[in-house]
């Protein structure tokens, strides 16, 4: 057993939102931004021009050097500009790590129900990674909030629309093979929004520091998650 986490809801920097406001909060923006680099400490720049694109909801990896100190940097940086997440958590231990240093939803690779019942316990987002439609529904009944469906690119949007058929209640986010080609199509399959990595924070224009492709990018992915929403909504 893990001890106790209870200065997280006064842990300073935390949003005042509540989870489910959190929750809304990703639904609307459509996009998480998967943020994976070598280079650290170029990361705040790359979430600022994230969020000058219209990307609000942020999600810095583990495997980023000093992850921890990346999430302290841009929440202090960017405040409730973004919605700051930590990835790549594969146990409890690291998701209590990564709720202290200020991330307000956590995202796995796999499903750790050790991990889930720590962010249940804490009202925070929490999104596992699962890849069959059992592991996908075993997520969902641990209490996942968004199932992480990865690595999409091996399925593709033909499998989000099967999966959706009989488990329609399941929010469902493509996370590995969605670009500026695909993302259209996942949504229209019944993603519920969609997990962008090197796709959109490109590591090139992240070692040139060319923040403004990144900004670009993100814009492209808005306007594409609204142009598909507005299509299915007719």
């Amino acid at each position: 057993m893990i001890p106790a986490l209870a200065v997280v809801p006064n842990a300073p920097h935390n949003s005042p939102m509540n989870k489910e406001q959190n929750l809304r909060r990703v639904l609307d923006c459509g996009v998480v931004a998967v943020v994976r680099s070598p280079d650290s400490g170029a990361l705040v720049e790359a979430c600022r021009a994230l969020a000058d694109g219209g990307v609000t909801v942020v999600e810095i990896t583990m495997t980023v050097p000093d992850a921890l100190d990346v999430v302290r940097a841009v929440r202090r940086a960017l405040g409730d500009r973004v919605l700051l997440g930590a990835g790549t958590i594969l146990d409890p231990e690291t998701a209590r790590a990564a709720l202290l240093a200020g991330a307000e939803y956590l995202v796995a690779p796999t499903v750790n129900l050790d991990v889930i019942r720590l962010c249940q316990r804490y009202d925070k987002l929490v999104m596992p990674g699962a890849f069959t439609p059992t592991e996908i529904l075993a997520a969902w009944e641990a209490g996942a909030d968004i199932v992480k469906v990865f690595p999409a690119e091996v399925v593709g949007p033909a499998f989000f629309r099967a999966v959706r058929g009989p488990l329609p209640q399941i929010r469902m986010m493509p996370t590995g093979g969605v670009d500026l080609t695909t993302a259209a199509d996942f949504l229209k399959a019944g993603a519920c929004c969609l997990g962008i990595g090197s796709q959109l924070v490109e590591p090139k224009a992240i070692a040139a520091g060319n923040f403004d492709r990144i900004r670009d990018l993100a814009r492209q992915y808005v306007q594409i998650v609204a142009q598909t929403r507005e299509s299915l909504s007719k």
